[in-house]
């Protein structure tokens, strides 16, 4: 990753400067060096190596419901323009033979949402894995999040964009998507009152 930084570094500053913003103006000495440093953390999923370790358990009851991780914060950067989108994501599946550790799921979605994406990208990627790894009877995935493209430049409004994925038994079942929505879009009380008080609810 610091080779990664130091290799991109140069380059960097050469983009500035051809945009007319001199790396050694006030407060921007080192900038390009940061922002490089900064886009290997940030992609760094763009590397398998880094891909979650995806270690399976038997499935001890399975004709049980569906396993949820509800909400978890994510970020990433759009690939068409290197703006940042954030909110939360949801994860389901239904297991068969296998289940797995639920710690998994959130680093499943940081590793495919550090790299410039899109929303639905990150949405297949999880699926696409979970899939490979368990081999279930259904998996959903729900992701709303802001978009910076969209607030700072073209049509400059904010808002949040949906993304819904549904395989197997979830896209067979509407009973199974609606407790999934349900769930992927049930506020804690913690969250219920940043709203209130006119916080940023991600």
């Amino acid at each position: 990753m610091k080779e990664q930084a130091a290799s991109a570094a140069p380059h960097l500053d050469a983009a500035l400067r051809a945009l007319g913003i001199a790396a050694e103006g006030p407060h921007l000495a080192g900038t390009p060096e940061r922002v490089a440093a900064l886009w290997a953390q940030l992609f760094s999923g763009l590397d398998p190596a880094n891909a979650p370790d995806l270690a399976t358990f038997p499935n001890p009851a399975p004709s049980a419901g569906m396993v949820l991780a509800a909400r978890l914060p994510f970020h990433s950067m759009c690939a068409h323009h290197l703006l940042p989108f954030f909110g939360r994501a949801s994860v389901a599946y239904l297991p068969g033979e296998s289940i797995v550790g639920l710690g998994a799921l959130p680093r499943l979605v940081d590793h495919h949402a550090r790299r410039p994406t899109l929303q639905e990208d990150i949405a297949a990627g999880v699926a696409d894995a979970l899939d490979r790894a368990l081999a279930p009877r259904g998996v959903a995935i729900h992701l709303s999040a802001r978009h910076l493209c969209m607030e700072m430049r073209g049509a400059r409004k904010r808002g949040r964009i949906e993304t819904v994925l549904w395989r197997g038994a979830f896209a067979e079942d509407p009973v199974l998507r609606g407790e999934f929505l349900a769930g992927a879009r049930r506020r804690s009380r913690g969250e219920r009152e940043r709203e209130r008080q006119g916080g940023d609810e991600r």
